[in-house]
């Protein structure tokens, strides 16, 4: 069961990147990257962990996104051989700017050390 878990999380990753990247006009998205998809055990719901690359308010582009994940799901749905489609959720994924925060955070006390070690 797991292996088949696997093997669906995998599809659902690649099937909505390629809609999100290829069949989805619309502007106001910009450019998304899909980090992470999270599937619930009974395949029901999937999470979708997005990120917006160059996006001055990544919220907006989440709510424009989310306005369009029955579009998405449709589309899914014609790629994939699927019983039942699963519901979509689409949620901000920040782990990049945290660890982007945390490295600065790091380099700033390393440059303490140096100034303190002169």
């Amino acid at each position: 069961m797991a292996d088949r878990s696997g093997r669906l999380k995998a599809l659902l990753h690649k099937n909505i990147s390629d809609i999100i990247a290829f069949e989805i006009k619309n502007p106001r998205i910009g450019m998304v990257s899909v980090n992470e998809v999270e599937v619930s055990k009974d395949h029901s719901h999937v999470t979708v962990y997005v990120s917006f690359l160059l996006a001055k308010h990544p919220e907006w582009n989440l709510r424009e996104l989310e306005s369009l994940k029955g579009l998405v799901r449709s589309k899914l749905s014609s790629k994939m051989d699927l019983r039942k489609v699963p519901e979509i959720h689409f949620v901000l994924d920040e782990r990049f700017k945290k660890a982007e925060r945390l490295e600065e955070a790091l380099k700033r006390e390393e440059e303490d050390l140096k100034k303190m070690g002169q």
